[in-house]
This record gives structure tokens, C-alpha cells and sequence, in this order.
């Protein structure tokens, strides 16, 4: 099995590893016992600590350890948030951070506070400009990740850095999916990351807080598993030595892939910066594809990939990350490629995925690229209670039934149409007029001008 989702929890480091089994060993008491193996212990996390720290760019003392990434940035943002009540209780963030981030912000509105969400472009990043407007006097925090999880497009977080700190208001940094490749610039307050994301255990995150940010924790530090604590910081050091080589090689693979796939499956939109990006990270959506038939499909050909498609999680709404983007959300394909991946496996990646695709497509009796005669100035799909794709589908099939300057009208009760049939129109050179409210779900007209 071929293993492309890096991003949600890379392989154990072979690193992390050894110093797992070595620390079982030498630092299993409590640090905070003076006894002989309790110093012992405590030399392991004081080293441990260092090394994560000069990894990170900050001081020891600024760092501490925490039970996952998630509880990281939990207790950072309500760290911050209490410390400066007294400044205001307005938070910023951007609208394609992690859940982790996004939850908190929804905690901090039903506690009172206000939430200003920056957009981002069809690329997924935010504009410094936009996002140092939404500075006010209030602000108590503000939160931007490093890179996104799900596209690999890169925040500039040293510009927003800047106009937060001009503005007296400390910036947090999600750093998770970027602290295995380089430190975070700019002049940051908080950071937050996750060790399995660069290859060390999981139940290992990291939280660093500036010296001069007001923090008032509402918890006590938690007595966290020393033995993961070591392989966390001992990985970290290792992918670190490894990473500008490293990144070099992956981006390229990547890059083969961004370029590759459109001209190997037709209706494929590729999303994320084609240039700021993270090094092992591409995302494509493919039209007429649902999302978790493509995601088993590949499963049976020895791949394992995620998706940000709504069919292929708990929810009926597609990722908040392609929806704030306004790009194509039905079968999207999130290829994270691991440390030390083999070209081979991707050129076997780029030769399995078109059929792939075909075969998917054909099951769903996607439209063919026949020239329909037609039949009405206006024509109405009824797709109330079908899912993702089958209301792009349908729209498909009948466009050419109108003629130009004709209409077509979507009636779709499913939440991921709101999305993805804009983003057809984008793809296929078709007006999108809007959205009407219907008996069910919505009506969404489309003109044909192609």
C-alpha cells in the first residue's frame, strides 16, 4: 500500500523511533520528583525542550508540551483571549484555518465575543492589507496559520505579523503542517504545532508563547507521555537536517503531479498557490466524481489519499477550505506525499488515476461530449434529495439543450451545490446567474454563453 496522506499524520521517523524506545527505558518516572530517576526524567524534557525550541526559534522557557496540537491552539487562543480581556474581546482569523482554530473561534462568540473572519483568494491565501484591516481597537488576538492543510498554500505571515504588531496585538501561528520544513517568519506571539504531522508520535503538541504576552492559562499543565515528548524533539531535529534536500525533491514530484494530471483526466481543476505552497502537498478536483467512490477506487489500487469532498466525510457541506475559496469541491483528491516517497510510486499514481476516473465517472453516467440540439430557452433539473455530483451532472447533460442566452435552473436541496455548480460555470465558460429560493433547497440558474 502506497501511503500519499503525510498530511494528516506522516510516518513515524525512523528517528522518533529510536529515541521512543530508548526514553521507555530511561524516562518513565515523573520529572517533578527529586529522586534519582525523577532527574533523570527531567534532564530528557529539559533537552527535549531545547531541542524543540531552537527548532521552533524561541526560548526554552516559552515553550511548553501539550497533549496534541488541537489542545495546543484550544489553550493558546484562551490563554491569550483571558490574558487580554481587558484590551477587547474581538478575535480575527482567517476562513480556511483548521477546525481546531475555527471551533475555538465559535467557543469565543458563544461566550460573548466577536469573530471577524479574513477571506481568502481562489488560491486560499489572505491579503496582509485585508487581513491589518480587520484590526481594531478591540482585538484581542489574532490567528493565522503558517500554510494551509488541506491545498499547501502558504499564509504571508510575516507581513500580517508586522501589521499586528504595529497594531499592540499578538499574532497566533498554526504551524502544523509547515514547522517540519522551516521555522515561521516574521514577528510572531504564539505558536502551535503537532508532532505527528513532521513524524513523531502522536498525543505530542507543542505551544509557545512569547515572553511579554499577556496569558492567563485557565488549566494546569497536563503530565504529558515523556517517552513521546523525547521522539517528538528528537524527529523534529532529524526532519529538520533532512528538510531543505528534502523539499527540493518533493516539490518537484509535486509540481509533476499539478502539471500531469489535467492533461491526463479531462475536467480537472487543480487548486492551491502553483508557487508558495508547502513542498509535498497537491490538491485536484475532478468534475462528475464522487469523492469517496474515487478515494476507494484508488484504496483498491494500493493508494491511500484524502479529500475535502462532502460525500466522503460525517457532514453534508464540502470543506469550509474549498468553499471559502469558491473552487470546485466534488471530487477532490488531497495527494500528500511523506519523506523519502519514491518517484516510482507517483509515476504508478499518474498511471492508475485516469482510469480511475473514468471508471467513477462512468458508474455516475457523467455526460459524454456529444452536441445536443435545443429544446428550450429555459430547462429545469429537478436534483432535489441526489448528492454530490449528481446535480452538476445533470446540469451538464442538458446545457447544450438551450440555446445561448437560454437558462437552466438547478433545484438542489444538497448544501455542496452552492459550491460546485459556480465553480462548474467557472470551468466550463458558463454564466452563473445566482441562487433563488425554491419550495426545497435552492434553484441555481445558469445562462449558457458557450
Amino acid at each position: 500500500m502506497v501511503y500519499f496522506d503525510a498530511a494528516s499524520a506522516a510516518p513515524l521517523h525512523p528517528v522518533a523511533r529510536q529515541a521512543l524506545l530508548a526514553a521507555l527505558d530511561e524516562g518513565w518516572a515523573d520529572p517533578g520528583r527529586l529522586y534519582r530517576e525523577g532527574r533523570r526524567a527531567r534532564l530528557l524534557l529539559d533537552a527535549a525542550r531545547e531541542a524543540a525550541a531552537e527548532a521552533v526559534g524561541c526560548r526554552p522557557d516559552e515553550l511548553v508540551f501539550t497533549s496534541s496540537g488541537t489542545r495546543a491552539v484550544q489553550t493558546g487562543v484562551a490563554g491569550v483571549l483571558a490574558g487580554r480581556r481587558r484590551a477587547g474581546r474581538h478575535l480575527i482569523v482567517s476562513s480556511v484555518e483548521h477546525s481546531s482554530v475555527l471551533h475555538s473561534a465559535e467557543a469565543h462568540e458563544a461566550d460573548g465575543g466577536t469573530v471577524t473572519r479574513v477571506d481568502v483568494d481562489r488560491l486560499g491565501a489572505v491579503d496582509a492589507g485585508a487581513f491589518a484591516q480587520a484590526l481594531r481597537p478591540d482585538t484581542a488576538l489574532a490567528c493565522l496559520q503558517s500554510a494551509n492543510h488541506e491545498v499547501g498554500t502558504e499564509q504571508p505571515v510575516a507581513a500580517v505579523a508586522e501589521a499586528c504588531r504595529a497594531a499592540g496585538v499578538p499574532l497566533l501561528v498554526d504551524a502544523a503542517q509547515s514547522l517540519g520544513w522551516e521555522r515561521v517568519a516574521g514577528d510572531w506571539s504564539v505558536l502551535t504545532a503537532s508532532a505527528h504531522k513532521w513524524g513523531g508520535p502522536s498525543g505530542v503538541g507543542l505551544l509557545v508563547v512569547r515572553k511579554g504576552v499577556r496569558f492567563a492559562a485557565r488549566e494546569a499543565e497536563e503530565f504529558q507521555s515523556l517517552p513521546a515528548i523525547v521522539a517528538a524533539a528528537a524527529s523534529l531535529r532529524a526532519v529538520r537536517a533532512e528538510a531543505v534536500q528534502e523539499a527540493v525533491r518533493l516539490r518537484e514530484l509535486t509540481q509533476r503531479i499539478r502539471v500531469r494530471v489535467p492533461e491526463l483526466v479531462p475536467d480537472v481543476e487543480v487548486v492551491g498557490d502553483p508557487r508558495r505552497r508547502l513542498p509535498g502537498i497537491v490538491t485536484f478536483s475532478c468534475l462528475y466524481v464522487d469523492g469517496e467512490a474515487l478515494l476507494h477506487e484508488l484504496d483498491r489500487e494500493g493508494f491511500s489519499v484524502s479529500s475535502g469532498s462532502s460525500c466522503t466525510s460525517s457532514t453534508l457541506t464540502p470543506s469550509h477550505v474549498l468553499r471559502a475559496m469558491g473552487v470546485l469541491s466534488e471530487g477532490n483528491v488531497r495527494v500528500s506525499l511523506p519523506a523519502g516517497v519514491p518517484e516510482e510510486e507517483v509515476e504508478r499514481f499518474l498511471t492508475v488515476l485516469p482510469g480511475a476516473v473514468a471508471g467513477v465517472r462512468e458508474k455516475l453516467g457523467a455526460p459524454s461530449a456529444g452536441v445536443a440540439e435545443p429544446r428550450a430557452d429555459e430547462l429545469v433539473v429537478d436534483a432535489l434529495g441526489r448528492r454530490c455530483p449528481i446535480p452538476v451532472i445533470e446540469l451538464a447533460k442538458v446545457i447544450g439543450e438551450v440555446p445561448v442566452g437560454g437558462t437552466v435552473r438547478v433545484l438542489s436541496d444538497d448544501e455542496a451545490a452552492r459550491l460546485d455548480i459556480p465553480a462548474w460555470c467557472e470551468m466550463r465558460g458558463q454564466e452563473y446567474v445566482g441562487e433563488e429560493p425554491a419550495d426545497r433547497g435552492a434553484a441555481y440558474v445558469v445562462r449558457r454563453v458557450a
